[in-house]
């Protein structure tokens, strides 16, 4: 699959910005492009593209195509969509605004520390600009890489974000296309790169216009609409996601893109479109000189996803690991409902903080199947799977959006994220984590249809019903009170408890960097002793050890040879043969 001509350097075909515009409408009689309340007639070409020059068009004109004579609509590729996604577009001209810092040389995944953040409850103001103001949090703490929830233009004025239905288009609920280039822009002043959540597998329920100008749709996922990526007119269906993933890395700098999902890019070609993203990533890293990088969520375990082209992969950079999740969840929170009905023993934990997988090629209760394919211990570097305590799916979608902070102690919140920093994986970290937030993060919308707001609130608690929740647990998502109170309280992180754990999550992401055995990927080279009965667990990691104990009481922990303390946030009894510990707590030790 090749990128079009043009969708490189200066985003897709088709943006007006010197005056031509081009739509692909193959299945239509007549295009009109009506610029500024004008309609100006288009010719189609061969391939089933519609074309026409209006001179005087160029940035912030309001365009619009009109299939068959029908009602405007906005242009797929729109990049501005200031007044709503119902509305007309607005040429964008990427050289209107700051050009991001051709300085920037990025920064590579292996030693990464990822924080997740949803732009619309990072902070009181909820723009792109208001959460610039809290990126020295973020520096400070130690972060290297910014995670943003999905930023392009969907219908209302909240939401997650995963309701997008113009991908080329940035939100103006944040502060649109220009407002994004200052973020990121400011990202990198701080040494911080930027990866971008982007939804492929689907649109969302209002304004997913694509379906009238051609066929981009085939069947269906438990989402929607699925995406037409093998079967006739799939070529330029193809060609509009690179063209996307393209228009990140050059018009905005962005430096990834976590990829939602994959597992639902239903492709029977021989060449997946996952592998020509790769493809596409690695080319363009090439030309803008710094690492381009592709995070897949996949409910596959399939370590192919992050094996090399050359092994026979897809090669994509690094897959989010909701079983080291799961195991992690599980374990402190005695929770074994549902998905997690497999994660619950100690020795679960110790086996996926060695192998990535819990299920790999192994029964798997809640799909009443097996499921996965293990890893390669010696092949597979521990840096391409991302582990995490908490994520948006983990704690958006429980009833009432409920952190881990809402039943956990602060004490065990910081064994959870004593085991995330000293893993061999990427560490990732959701928005407010590091202080252990005592604001829910629910699920939330804003769609101004009443029809659908209706079907999300019964959907949801219907949803709930199923996992044993009822009506009255779960907030309504239509309500902008639930929006509010998922907005992250920034007074907390100097007060009491927070201010603790917040000097503990520092701590750890400090020490992971002086000590590079904390960091070093080799997974063959982990080991982990587990003990169920005592609830205690020893990470091995070189002549390092994570010594935890998850129990209520204290306990001694045999850990053999000459120990150095080098973190025990409630202090420890080091000695040569063992490990005092009090209740729910760790001490990370250099031996011998």
């Amino acid at each position: 699959m090749t990128v079009r001509e043009g969708s490189r350097g200066s985003g897709p075909r088709g943006l007006g910005v010197d005056g031509r515009f081009a739509v692909w409408a193959p299945e239509v009689g007549s295009v009109a492009v009506v610029v500024d309340g004008t309609p100006h007639a288009m010719t189609r070409d061969d391939d089933g593209w519609w074309h026409a020059q209006v001179p005087g068009a160029g940035h912030g004109t309001a365009y619009a195509y009109a299939l068959d004579d029908a009602d405007p609509l906005p242009d797929p590729r729109s990049r501005w969509q200031p007044d709503g996604v119902h509305a007309a577009s607005r040429v964008w001209d990427p050289s209107s605004s700051r050009v991001p810092d051709e300085g920037w040389t990025g920064r590579a995944l292996p030693g990464a520390v990822v924080y997740e953040m949803h732009v619309g409850t990072f902070t009181p103001g909820g723009t792109f600009d208001s959460a610039v103001e809290r990126l020295d949090h973020l520096a400070d703490l130690g972060i290297t890489h910014v995670e943003v929830l999905p930023v392009n233009a969907f219908d209302g004025t909240r939401g997650w974000g995963y309701d997008g239905v113009l991908w080329f288009a940035v939100t103006e609920n944040y502060g649109g296309p220009d407002g994004f280039r200052r973020f990121v822009d400011a990202c990198h002043e701080r040494g911080l790169a930027v990866v971008l959540d982007a939804v492929y597998n689907h649109l969302g329920p209002s304004g997913a216009y694509l379906d009238r100008f051609g066929p981009y749709f085939s069947g269906a996922n438990d989402w929607g609409s699925a995406l037409n990526l093998d079967g006739p007119g799939s070529d330029t269906v193809r060609a509009y996601i690179l063209e996307n993933v393209a228009m990140w890395f050059t018009d905005f700098a962005v430096d990834g893109l976590r990829l939602d999902a994959v597992h639902a890019l239903r492709d029977t070609r021989a060449t997946h479109v996952l592998e020509e993203m790769a493809t596409t990533a690695d080319a363009l890293a090439a030309t803008l000189g710094r690492p381009c990088v592709l995070i897949g969520e996949s409910d596959l375990n399939d370590p192919r996803l992050v094996t090399p082209r050359e092994a026979g992969g897809y090669g994509l950079d690094a897959q989010w690991c909701d079983d080291i999740h799961h195991a992690l969840h599980s374990t402190l929170t005695g929770e074994t409902q549902g998905y997690y009905v497999d994660f619950g023993e100690l020795d679960t934990l110790a086996r996926v903080l060695r192998e990535a997988y819990v299920h790999a090629g192994t029964w798997s209760t809640f799909r009443g199947r097996t499921h996965g394919r293990p890893v390669d211990l010696l092949r597979t570097p521990g840096y391409r799977f991302l582990a995490y305590l908490q994520d948006h799916d983990q704690v958006g979608n429980r009833a009432a959006g409920d952190r881990l902070s809402a039943s956990l102690s602060p004490e065990l919140l910081a064994c959870g994220a004593a085991l995330v920093f000293c893993s061999p994986f990427t560490p990732m970290l959701f928005m407010g984590e590091e202080w252990g937030a005592s604001t829910p993060w629910a699920f939330f919308v804003g769609f101004d249809d009443p029809s659908l707001r209706d079907a999300v609130r019964e959907g949801r608690r219907r949803e709930f019903a199923e996992h044993g929740w009822g009506a009255a647990d779960v907030p309504d998502p239509t309500d902008v009170a639930t929006f509010e109170r998922s907005r992250l309280d920034w007074s907390e992180p100097e007060e009491g408890q927070h201010a603790w754990l917040l000097e503990v999550y520092r701590s750890l992401i400090a020490l992971r960097r002086t000590e590079p055995e904390l960091a070093d990927p080799r997974l063959d080279r982990v080991r982990c002793d587990a003990d169920p009965g005592s609830r205690t667990l020893v990470l091995h990691r070189g002549s390092v050890r994570l010594v935890v104990n998850l129990a209520a009481v204290e306990r001694t922990v045999a850990v053999d040879g000459a120990h150095t303390c080098l973190a025990a946030p409630l202090g420890a009894g080091v000695s040569e043969a063992a490990v005092t510990l009090p209740p729910e707590s760790f001490a990370i030790v250099r031996t011998g």
